[in-house]
């Protein structure tokens, strides 16, 4: 978990982020004027990269560069990666509370067998007997 925060910590400028991605600060402007990025902004305005910014960058590239698909796919497929993401999240919390309540209904179950023991031991044994006719 603090690695992923680290990662979303926004430490970059602009001129240093398009040096790292290989690419110029103006396709970094149009990348975020198109929604596919969205730095953070000082309380002066300067955009500041992290990371995850770099490596959505990274991918824009690949996609564009290598495998021929434009802005308006670009922005589709990471849209598409972010709602897979939040499925992903939400399941691992559907199934985090599918084990309580699992584990609720056994401990639920454990008393009611329990409570039917010591009802059983306290009837006399010709009353016991008509439960199993």
């Amino acid at each position: 978990m603090k690695e992923r925060r680290e990662r979303r910590k926004a430490v970059y400028a602009i001129s240093i982020a398009a040096e790292l991605a290989h690419c110029h600060p103006q396709t970094l402007r149009l990348y975020e004027r198109k929604g596919l990025l969205c730095p953070l902004r000082t309380s002066t305005n300067i955009r500041l990269y992290s990371e995850d910014d770099l490596e959505k960058l990274r991918l824009i590239h690949t996609l564009t560069q290598e495998e021929g698909v434009n802005l308006a796919g670009v922005k589709r497929i990471l849209e598409m990666r972010e709602a897979l993401e939040e499925m992903k999240t939400a399941l691992a919390d559907m199934e985090k509370e599918m084990e309580r309540m699992s584990r609720e209904m056994q401990e639920e179950i454990e008393k009611v067998r329990r409570s039917y023991k010591k009802e059983i031991a306290i009837l006399p044994s010709r009353e016991i007997l008509k439960y199993f006719r």
